[in-house]
């Protein structure tokens, strides 16, 4: 039996995106009946708790919205929607000063009283504010305090499986989930839907997102007919521990501000190599060190086990471990010595920066659905500057929950369901149950392999060609795959499968696209085509669901609504970080 409930508001997903925009919606109209739905527990799951490094925005009386936003373009090569950057960078203020002031957050201070603003790659100011290096427990921490104090209803441990269409095609009628305790399917009637549910590339074979992040609310905009943007922009952040083989410590992040604080990146022989790949040495974007490290391996350069050093010894063991106590802890659990010794660091699959197309006010082209945080398209261009995803997060989240509340204001009210796409959509979640059960996990692993050997950091047709055919044969088996215990109560294996089938149609996205576009831009490297090509006629890569679930991939032309390659608003070069001083050897 399917359990059906109307709400006026259905919020999918609880880290900075959806919780914002759900108190936002509540401060607008305290009336409202509002709901929340996360795969695990609010508070304690999803990627913005997991943010390490801090917020960025700009507030220092030298610093500006346009320096903001300019290093924001500039670090995405020219690709941003400009009205989305421009409102990201604005925002951000107001933003930073409600978490601080409304929502009960301790940012580091300097001693004069101000916010301390670190150092973070690819930005023309330290701007970065910041919890010491676990900025995302405290900001997580107080929005769930708010929402924990309003009448918000809450459905924790609930998967958002399909969006439901209106039975008279006039837009979204709700979301369709399974309760993962019990294993019900309930279906939710909303006038307004929000999609927080985040990215994470969790399809290759290291990857720094919580493991419950596949790309659902993608998979889910695909099958309802939303148009992804830049599907192959996947950033991969530059220090992941290497911790080995058999431990998932190996991916997650070593913060950005390690090398922004001054951290060297070495080479196996203890040599520092960024300089030979950028004048701005480990404060280049992440795009240009992950693809520099890469190098170094492929070259044989790289560290016993595979991997690139990092070292902060030469700050100050003590001062180290004072500023990056989290880092430092990280590290000592996996054997290493942070502050005194060398760390072993690879390049690790972090964000999506492509994602469903969206508007400056959150709506998508599917009527009653809006979109933010990551899985939206259209923010960070190729690249993302570190720093800027929380921000992100917060600040849509913020206008979505406005947005829905004036909707439902205007008139927005429910829309009956098509019963036909909600009994199919049902079937498609049970199918595993009916299938031979097999080897599921082989199946993940192979997907960690493919992806990271073919549709990587480095690209090549010949690789993403062969991806693509091995991810079609991978989705067939993993459709005759079933699973050896029938129930559905608290089967994580189902889950699993569920999961699996969302991250195989992402990573089908991400090899099309990468496929399509024969330049190199941002965090898109394509060793055929190894030039970014005029940023005057860029153009960003689209990809649709067309029949029998085949993509359609397309192009759009950026417009430059703002600033237009070869101007600035800025005096100086945007990204170029303040007073970067190469190695002796450097500069010889």
């Amino acid at each position: 039996m399917l359990e059906t409930l109307r709400t006026d508001i259905l919020v999918i997903g609880t880290g900075g995106a959806g919780l914002f925009a759900a108190l936002y919606a509540k401060k607008a109209n305290p009336d409202l009946d509002i709901t929340i739905a996360v795969k695990g527990l609010v508070g304690k799951s999803g990627c913005t708790r997991m943010v390490q490094g801090g917020y960025n925005v700009a507030l220092a009386a030298e610093d500006s919205i346009e320096r903001h936003f300019m290093d924001t373009i500039v670090g995405g090569k020219w690709l941003p929607n400009q009205d989305l950057a421009w409102a990201l960078v604005n925002g951000a203020v107001k933003r930073i000063h409600e978490l601080e002031n409304e929502m009960g957050c301790y940012f580091d201070r300097n001693p004069d009283g101000t916010l301390h603003q670190k150092a973070f790659a690819g930005q023309s100011f330290d701007r970065t504010v910041h919890k010491g290096d676990l900025t995302g427990i405290e900001i997580i921490n107080r929005l769930a305090e708010q929402v924990w104090a309003r009448d918000i209803r809450r459905l924790e441990e609930h998967r958002a499986v399909a969006f439901i269409p209106a039975r008279d095609g006039s837009g979204l009628s709700g979301v369709l989930l399974v309760d993962i305790r019990s294993g019900a399917f309930r279906f939710v009637q909303a006038k307004a839907v929000l999609l927080g549910a985040g990215g994470g590339p969790t399809m290759y074979r290291y990857h720094t997102p919580s493991g419950d992040k596949a790309c659902d609310g993608m998979a889910m905009g695909l099958r309802a007919g939303l148009t992804l943007r830049d599907m192959e922009m996947v950033q991969f952040h530059p220090t992941g521990i290497l911790a080995g083989d058999d431990t998932r410590m190996t991916g997650t992040i070593l913060e950005e501000g390690l090398r922004g604080s001054g951290g060297y990146l070495l080479d196996g022989a203890g040599e520092r190599f960024m300089f030979n790949y950028h004048p701005h040495g480990e404060r280049a974007t992440r795009d240009i060190v992950s693809r520099a490290m890469y190098e170094e391996v492929r070259a044989g350069r790289g560290t016993p086990n595979g991997g690139i050093y990092i070292r902060m010894a030469h700050l100050g063991p003590e001062k180290v471990a004072k500023q990056f106590k989290g880092m430092v802890k990280r590290c000592a659990d996996c054997g290493f010595d942070l502050a005194g010794g060398d760390v072993e660091v690879l390049p690790t699959a972090h964000y999506m920066m492509g994602g469903i197309e969206f508007g400056t006010d959150c709506r998508t082209a599917l009527e009653g659905l809006y979109v933010a945080g990551e899985d939206s398209g259209g923010v960070h261009g190729a690249n993302r500057l570190g720093g800027n995803g929380v921000a992100n997060s917060t600040v849509f989240g913020g206008i979505a929950g406005d947005a829905m509340a004036d909707a439902i204001a205007q008139g927005a009210s429910w829309r009956e369901p098509d019963a036909s796409v909600l009994e199919h959509e049902v079937g498609r979640a049970l199918r595993p149950f009916g299938q031979k059960p097999g080897n599921l996990n082989s199946l993940r692993e192979r997907l960690l392999d493919l992806m990271w050997d073919k549709a990587g950091i480095v690209r090549e047709e010949k690789l993403l060609k062969q991806c693509l055919d091995e991810l079609d044969e991978l989705s067939e088996r993993h459709a005759a795959t079933g699973l050896s215990d029938p129930t559905r109560t608290f089967n994580p294996t189902w889950h699993d499968w569920l999961n699996l089938e969302s991250m195989i149609l992402v990573s089908k996205t991400i090899a099309q696209a990468a496929l399509a576009r024969e330049d190199s831009r941002g965090a898109h490297y394509r060793s055929d085509f190894p030039e970014s090509g005029a940023f005057e006629t860029t153009r960003y890569t689209t990809v649709r669901m067309g029949d029998e679930e085949t993509l359609k991939i397309g192009s759009e032309a950026v417009a430059f609504t703002i600033v237009k390659p070869g101007e600035s608003l800025i005096e100086g070069e945007a990204g170029a970080p303040p007073e970067i001083a190469p190695p002796p050897q450097a500069a010889q």
